[in-house]
């Protein structure tokens, strides 16, 4: 398939001058649900992504070839742009490079890759740790070296605010603006004033973790360079939520069609493409 265009729109809003919530889309159905509904762009995460495929929780057991071939399912299904969560690029440099190209070749406009230690080192008591700088940088390089795509995103991604400071944050941004990044993702900014130090101290565009409501303007957030910012997962946690109480009710003794308010079959038929198989049916069967 042909990512091109898909790419072009999303490198055309990161180079602009507004700050987006891109829907957060862990399968097929969600990302067309996305873009039906016009979100500009969708965000497929880390932690989504074990929940959807493994059903574990976020402690980094999924593997690249699973996160890239459920990134390529999603991609696949229409044509919104993708932005993707790769982690810590599953490994060292020579990883994040492998990270890069499969990547790539399933179809992503975005990636970024943090600086945390992760998987989660022996003997930390659960305490996040961030890999030194040194180590950080040559992951970069090697993901940058790695991109065959000019027009593919690549951002570095640092938790520095929460984990050390945020004055380490600043300097580890700096450092991989240095290197070349497209943008730099940061967690853990809560309010006005550290938006400000970060957005002085970089010229490239900002992505933001989760925004709590000292960071609901958006107005003031595009000002200051933030083009994405994250609104959490809340789709992939309501999903569970209505299969739970449905199957439930149905362990309980309710009838199908008692539940059937909750179902809509006009939007399953439009986010599997109903009216389209059918023409091709007509087509060529």
């Amino acid at each position: 398939m042909d990512w091109n265009e898909r790419r072009t729109r999303f490198r055309k809003h990161m180079e602009g001058n507004t700050c987006l919530r891109p829907g957060s889309v862990f399968d097929p159905i969600s990302a067309r649900i996305a873009e039906d509904l016009g979100f500009e762009m969708g965000m497929f995460a880390g932690s989504v992504a074990s929940l959807t495929v493994l059903g574990a929780p976020d402690l980094i057991v999924l593997t690249l070839k699973e996160f890239a071939e459920q990134a390529y399912r999603i991609c696949r299904a229409g044509n919104l742009p993708l932005m993707v969560d790769a982690d810590h690029g599953y490994g060292n440099a020579l990883n994040v490079r492998r990270t890069v190209e499969e990547l790539e070749t399933a179809g992503v406009s975005g990636i970024s890759l943090e600086d945390t230690d992760l998987p989660q080192p022996y003997g930390v008591e659960g305490e996040a740790q961030l890999i030194t700088i040194e180590e950080g940088i040559a992951k970069l390089k090697a993901a940058l070296d790695a991109r065959q795509d000019p027009k593919l995103f690549i951002a570095g991604r640092t938790s520095a605010a929460t984990i050390t400071s945020l004055e380490d944050a600043v300097t580890r941004a700096k450092a991989y603006e240095a290197v070349g990044v497209d943008a730099m993702f940061f967690t853990g900014l809560k309010t006005p004033g550290e938006i400000d130090v970060v957005s002085d101290a970089l010229s490239i565009p900002i992505i933001l973790g989760s925004t709590p409501p000292a960071l609901s303007d958006f107005d003031y957030l595009a000002a200051k360079g933030v083009r994405i910012a994250l609104q959490g997962h809340t789709p992939f946690l309501a999903a569970v939520k209505t299969v739970y109480d449905t199957l439930k009710d149905i362990r309980d003794g309710a009838h199908p069609e008692d539940l059937e308010h909750r179902l809509a079959p006009e939007v399953l038929n439009q986010v599997t493409r109903n009216e389209a198989y059918q023409q091709w049916i007509k087509t060529y069967l």
